[in-house]
Order: structure tokens, then C-alpha cells, then sequence
């Protein structure tokens, strides 16, 4: 076992160097990587490291010895009902994209615990395509709505500076209790990982600190019920872990429905399913091809029913769509 240096392909530009080395080292378990990137033993030509990080084409990584993986196994063939399911989440696709509509309780990628995922279920989406459909971005888990999907290598790189760059706007609905105080506003409150505990958790912090990371919503009420609950319309300006949770818990004071995580008690209503009540309505972006990709996902039923439950009317969707120019 020898010290490995990697050089980032032009194909694997804007690549995180988590999925980089999922590629060339199948064999390093998340765990292990989290451990040699704390301890400085991979570097990006020659710096420190997050698994985030995103690689720009002719950067070198630096790798310690790592043992040699066992026979490589097969990815399990997808069965014919997972394929089913997949295909019928598509709500459009071209040469370079794909689009679904991610169910509620899909994992985009597997984790503890977690072995039914989207990520491994991606050869159903090849369809006549060369090579299977890559990740661009996540949602979580039990957050539904617009996920996207890169169909080359080329459109993926693409993708991936577009949302580094913020040049994609993205629109979640919610539904929260109680009603917040103002009926919009800017929520600019930074988060940082809450140490130690099972599973990801993320604090709100308002003085600076290590490793917290500036964090910025825009909110309105597009509905409201007797101050019990309301429906919001959120329009994250940066992509952090759980932002939008966050910011709902600590900075409105009113915890998304079902988010149990960082609301507690006070996030459930006995009524209403208590499944959380977060959406990704909708995406708008460059499409790689030129022109602009606007895609817009219907409500999951659980969300569905809690509308007509507080008499929320629920809004026709528009159809995902490809447009040659990017008029506003």
C-alpha cells in the first residue's frame, strides 16, 4: 500500500470529493473518510478538506494507504416493482436531465440504517442513455418534491456550479404552528452541527463560531388558519443541512408540521398526519443545454389532506417545462 495521488478528470468537474472517492475507492467506508479528511490525511492539492468539497478539473488528491477492497459484488439488480415506482416519479427528462417527483420517506442516499435508497435504484432511470442518471443535489429524507437528476457527465458538472453558484431558485411549501408573527421576511441566522447524538442535528447560532456557516431564508404566508397553523412559502437562498427546519424552529418560533427533530411536542396537531410537512414545490434553472428548466411537483397526500383539513385550497400544479429563452 503506497500513498495515491488523483487527478480530477474535465468529467469530474464540480464532483464532491465524497462521491469522487465513492468512485475510484468503493472501498472506504463513509466512516473512514470522515476520519482521514479530520485528520488531514486527504488533501486537495495540499489543503485540508471537507467531504463537500466541490473539485475543479486538474486538482490533485492525496490519498494515505488504504487497504484493498474485497471481490467487488454486483449492485443488486432493481426489481421490477422498484423500477415501476421510479419510472412513474418522472415528471420529465431530455437528453441531459431527468426530473421526479421524490415520494415522502425515500432516502436519496443510503446511511445508517438505510438500505433502500434513491441512489441505488438509479438503473431504472437509464433508460437509452449510455450510463445511469447522477445526483446533482438531496433532499431529505422525509422531505418530498423536485429532486433532479444529471443523464452525462457533462450536464452534471453543469448542474452542480449552477446550485454551488446559486444560480437555481428554489421554492418549498410548508405548513407550521402556530402562525408566525410576520407575514414575510428574511430569516438570516447561521447553523452549525450540533455535537455528539445519534444522526445529523443542526443548531441555530447568532454570534460567529467554528464551523457555523451563514444561512438565509425568505419566507411568506400564502395561508393561515385561526393562528393555529399556516401555509408558507420558503425560498432557501443557501443549501445547508436542515436549513429550512431550522429556520422555522428557532428563527420564526414556529416548527414545521411533523418535525418532531426540532419542534417537539409542539410540532404535532392530533388531527393531521404527523409525517413532516415540508415540500419541494419547485426548481427554476439554466437547463444545460441553454435556455431555462422550470420544474413544479404536486403535494404528497399526507400534505394534501392537512390542506383540506384547514381549508387551504390546493393549487393546480404547472407542467415541467423547457424554455428557450429565460424571460422574467
Amino acid at each position: 500500500m503506497t500513498i495515491r495521488l488523483l487527478t480530477v478528470a474535465p468529467d469530474e468537474a464540480e464532483t464532491r470529493l465524497d462521491r469522487l472517492l465513492r468512485r475510484h475507492v468503493p472501498q472506504l467506508t463513509q466512516g473512514a473518510l470522515q476520519k482521514l479528511l479530520r485528520t488531514g490525511q486527504i488533501r486537495v492539492d495540499g489543503k485540508r478538506a471537507e467531504a463537500n468539497t466541490r473539485l475543479g478539473a486538474g486538482q490533485t488528491v492525496r490519498l494515505p494507504p488504504i487497504p484493498d477492497a474485497p471481490p467487488a459484488r454486483e449492485r443488486p439488480a432493481v426489481s421490477p416493482e422498484d423500477a415501476q415506482l421510479l419510472q412513474g416519479l418522472v415528471l420529465y427528462r431530455d437528453a441531459s436531465v431527468i426530473v421526479l417527483d421524490k415520494p415522502h420517506g425515500l432516502a436519496v442516499q443510503g446511511g445508517p440504517g438505510i438500505t433502500r435508497h434513491l441512489d441505488g435504484l438509479l438503473d431504472a432511470l437509464q433508460f437509452e442513455a449510455e450510463e445511469r442518471p447522477r445526483l446533482v443535489h438531496r433532499l431529505d429524507r422525509d422531505t418530498s418534491g423536485v429532486l433532479l437528476l444529471a443523464r452525462t457527465a457533462p450536464a452534471a458538472a453543469f448542474l452542480a456550479a449552477a446550485f454551488r453558484g446559486r444560480d437555481v431558485e428554489k421554492t418549498y411549501w410548508a405548513v407550521v404552528v402556530p402562525e408566525p408573527s410576520l407575514a414575510e421576511g428574511r430569516i438570516d441566522l447561521a447553523l452549525a452541527k450540533l455535537p455528539g447524538g445519534r444522526g445529523e442535528r443542526m443548531q441555530a447560532v447568532e454570534a460567529p463560531m467554528e464551523g457555523a456557516s451563514r444561512a438565509i431564508t425568505d419566507f411568506r404566508v400564502l395561508d393561515a388558519v385561526r393562528r393555529r397553523a399556516a401555509w408558507l412559502e420558503l425560498k432557501p437562498l443557501t443549501g445547508r443541512t436542515h436549513q429550512l427546519r431550522v429556520h422555522c424552529a428557532a428563527g420564526l418560533g414556529t416548527p414545521i408540521l411533523g418535525d418532531g427533530k426540532y419542534g417537539g411536542a409542539a410540532a404535532h396537531i392530533e388531527e393531521v398526519s404527523s409525517a413532516l410537512h415540508l415540500h419541494a414545490r419547485a426548481l427554476r434553472l439554466p437547463h444545460p443545454e441553454g435556455g431555462l428548466l422550470e420544474a413544479a411537483a404536486a403535494l404528497p397526500p399526507h400534505m394534501q389532506e392537512t390542506f383540506r383539513f384547514f381549508g387551504f385550497a390546493v393549487p393546480r400544479t404547472p407542467p415541467t417545462r423547457r424554455l428557450s429563452s429565460a424571460p422574467r
